[in-house]
């Protein structure tokens, strides 16, 4: 799939999410599923992206619905001069190339007391390390958090190059999804 064939132009409601987490200002988007349908993958997806002509890259998230979402920080909308509420310009065009994910720390510390498993982690592709890092990082609690790195590192040490049962689009496990709106 080019580049091109997954570039999408549309309008969206910049939305307040009803639970902001951190206490920083910020707003999410919903993609229309006819710019989702575009895209490489239903899971975690690179884009290079602009809101009202401003220029930025992100990652979309899946939500749950065999579409995406995107988070839009405070100091973008600043920048954008775009405004909770309002409705903005958005084009999107998948990367060519998805970037190397960040490591979560108890993962990459994990990985390293693990040498097959990480000789495994370093032979398998940008998407299946992203797979795995998105499926640790979305257990919601400590406990689990813990299970699915230990897992991971039993897997990966036995050759396993993708992680098992994981939907990393959130629609048959409903386990993902884009932001509650506040009304």
């Amino acid at each position: 799939m080019s580049q091109e064939h997954t570039k999408s132009r549309f309008q969206a409601l910049l939305q307040r999410p009803a639970e902001p987490g951190d206490g920083q200002p910020w707003a999410f988007i919903v993609l229309p599923k006819s710019a989702s349908d575009k895209l490489p993958r239903r899971g975690r997806t690179t884009v290079d992206a602009s809101v009202n002509g401003h220029s930025f890259q992100a990652t979309l998230e899946p939500d749950g619905q065999l579409s995406h979402w995107l988070r839009l920080d405070g100091p973008l909308l600043d920048t954008a001069g775009v405004t909770i509420g309002a409705t903005a310009e958005f084009e999107i065009t998948a990367v060519e190339q998805e970037p190397e994910p960040d490591i979560p720390a108890d993962l990459q510390q994990a990985l390293n007391a693990a040498p097959d498993a990480l000789a495994v982690w370093h032979d398998t592709t940008t998407i299946a390390r992203l797979d795995w890092i998105h499926w640790i990082t979305t257990a919601k609690q400590t406990k689990t958090r813990a299970k699915r790195i230990n897992d991971a590192c039993s897997k990966l040490a036995q050759g396993k190059r993708r992680v098992c049962c994981f939907d990393p689009s959130g629609f048959y496990s409903k386990a993902l999804s884009a932001p509650k709106a506040v009304d």
